[in-house]
C-alpha cells in the first residue's frame, strides 16, 4: 500500500484497524456513536532526525506493526477515501504481538 502522506519527525502514520460489525443486539449504531477505535496499523514513519537533546530519535515500532494508540491523541486525516491518524511515537502506547 502506498500512501502520499508522510510523517515529520518523530510521528508515525497510522490507519484504525476497523471492526466489521455493524449491528450490536439487532440495533444499528451509528459512526458518531461508536467509541474510537485504539487498535491501529502502522502505516508510515515519520522521517527521524534528532529530539530536542539533539539525539537521534529511534523509532519502537515499523510499518505493518498493530498497536494501541491513546485514544483521543494524534489527528485524523483522509487520504484518497481512506482515514489515517498522524501521532506522536508517545501517543503509541503498545504493540500487539510483536
Amino acid at each position: 500500500m502506498s500512501v502520499k502522506i508522510q510523517p515529520l519527525g518523530d510521528r508515525v502514520l497510522v490507519q484504525a484497524v476497523t471492526d466489521t460489525q455493524e449491528m450490536q443486539g439487532g440495533i444499528y449504531i451509528p459512526d458518531s456513536a461508536q467509541e474510537k477505535p485504539q487498535e491501529a496499523t502502522v502505516v508510515a514513519l515519520g522521517t527521524g532526525g534528532k529530539d530536542k537533546n539533539g539525539d537521534e530519535i529511534v523509532f519502537n515500532v515499523k510499518v505493518g506493526d498493530i498497536v494501541l494508540t491513546s485514544k483521543y491523541g494524534g489527528t485524523e486525516v483522509k487520504s484518497e477515501g481512506e482515514e489515517y491518524k498522524i501521532l506522536s511515537q508517545g501517543d503509541i502506547l503498545a504493540v500487539v504481538n510483536p
